[in-house]
C-alpha cells in the first residue's frame, strides 16, 4: 500500500543543513515552495535525499527529482539506484527520459528532429586526437570544452590557439575516463546572456535570463553569474515548446536553455530534464502550476501525456 504521494528528491547536503549559506538557503526555499504547492493539492509529501538508506521507496507513488545535485559526481551509484528504484515506483521524469538526458549526446537526437542546437564535436572516451588536431579538424578558432555528463560548469574550459597546450594535460586525463564535447564559442551568450525557459506539462510557464559576470563566459551562479526574470517573445516560447515535442517521451517538467548563436539564430544550448534549477523563488506561481499538473497525473487526467511513447508503465 503506497503511503506517500510524492517524495521530493534532494541530496544529503540539503537535508537539515546547519548554518546554510545563501546557496543552500535558495535550495531549501525552492524545495519548500514545491512541497507546499503539492500539499495544497491535498497530496501527502515528503522530502528526502535520493540515497536515503532508511526509506522504502516502494511506499511512494511518485518521486520528483528536484535538487539531486551530486548525481554526476556519484554517477555509477546514482545509475544503480535509478535502475533499482524505478522498478517499485514512478519517476518524474521517467527513468528512460532521465537516462537519455544525462548524456549530452541527446543533442544529436534533437538535431535529427529538426531542432537547431549548438554545433558539437563529440570526443569519445579514449580518442587519441590532441586539442590542436581537433581545432584543425573543426576549423573553430575559439571553443568550449566540457564533459558529456556534467552539471554546473564542471570541467568547462574556454579554448583558443593561445592556450591549447596549457589544457592538453587535463584534456588527456579527462578523455581517458569519459566522453567530452567541443563546441564553437558563442559570443552572444556573453554579450546577451542565456535564456532558461521553463515548460510544465508541455506549456511555457516562466523564464529567466542568465548573464555571466564581467570577464567570464559561464553563466552559472557557481561562477558569479546573475539571474533575472525574463519575458520571452512568442518566437522564443514556440521554439522552446518545439524542443519539448522532440523529446523521446513527453516530460512532466523541463528547462530549455536557449540563446542567439553567432549568426543570430535561436539555438538550444542544453535541455534539462533531470533536476534542473527552476527558479521558483523568482516566480512562486510556477510551483502551483507544477503541482496542479502533477495532481492531474496522479488522478489519471494527464496520464496519456506522460506515457504517450509507451516507454513508461505503472510499477506494480
Amino acid at each position: 500500500m503506497k503511503t506517500v504521494d510524492i517524495v521530493i528528491l534532494t541530496d544529503s547536503r540539503y537535508v537539515n543543513p546547519i548554518n546554510p549559506n545563501q546557496y543552500v538557503q535558495d535550495v531549501l526555499i525552492e524545495d519548500n515552495l514545491v512541497k507546499k504547492a503539492l500539499e495544497k493539492e491535498g497530496l501527502i509529501v515528503e522530502r528526502r535525499s535520493w540515497d536515503d538508506p532508511s526509506f522504502d521507496w516502494s511506499t511512494a507513488k511518485y518521486l520528483l527529482f528536484r535538487t539531486t545535485w551530486d548525481y554526476f559526481d556519484r554517477f555509477k551509484e546514482f545509475s544503480i539506484w535509478l535502475e533499482k528504484t524505478s522498478k517499485v515506483t514512478w519517476f518524474l521524469n521517467s527513468e528512460a527520459l532521465i537516462r537519455w538526458n544525462i548524456d549530452k549526446h541527446y543533442l544529436q537526437d534533437l538535431e535529427t528532429k529538426g531542432i537547431h542546437c549548438t554545433p558539437t564535436r563529440f570526443i569519445e572516451k579514449g580518442e587519441q586526437l590532441t586539442l590542436k588536431e581537433l581545432h584543425q579538424q573543426t576549423g573553430w578558432a575559439e571553443t568550449v570544452l566540457k564533459p558529456c555528463i556534467s552539471a554546473s560548469g564542471s570541467h568547462t574550459y574556454k579554448l583558443g590557439i593561445d592556450n591549447l597546450e596549457r589544457h592538453e594535460k587535463v584534456f588527456k586525463r579527462l578523455i581517458e575516463n569519459e566522453a567530452m564535447m567541443l563546441q564553437p564559442f558563442q559570443h552572444n551568450i556573453v554579450t546577451k546572456g542565456e535564456i532558461s525557459m521553463m515548460i510544465f506539462g508541455g506549456e511555457f510557464t516562466h523564464a529567466v535570463l542568465k548573464v555571466a559576470k564581467p570577464g567570464d563566459f559561464r553563466v552559472q551562479s557557481d561562477f558569479g553569474g546573475r539571474v533575472q526574470i525574463y519575458l520571452p517573445n512568442k518566437k522564443e516560447i514556440e521554439f522552446a515548446e518545439k524542443v519539448i515535442k522532440a523529446c523521446p517521451e513527453f516530460p512532466v517538467y523541463a528547462r530549455v536553455d536557449i540563446f542567439e548563436d553567432n549568426n543570430g539564430e535561436l539555438t538550444v544550448s542544453e535541455l534539462e530534464l533531470i533536476e534542473p534549477e527552476l527558479w521558483f523563488r523568482l516566480y512562486p506561481e510556477a510551483a502551483t502550476k507544477l503541482a496542479t499538473y502533477i495532481k492531474k497525473l496522479l488522478s489519471g487526467q494527464a496520464l496519456v501525456l506522460m506515457t504517450k511513447s509507451g516507454r513508461q508503465s505503472r510499477p506494480n
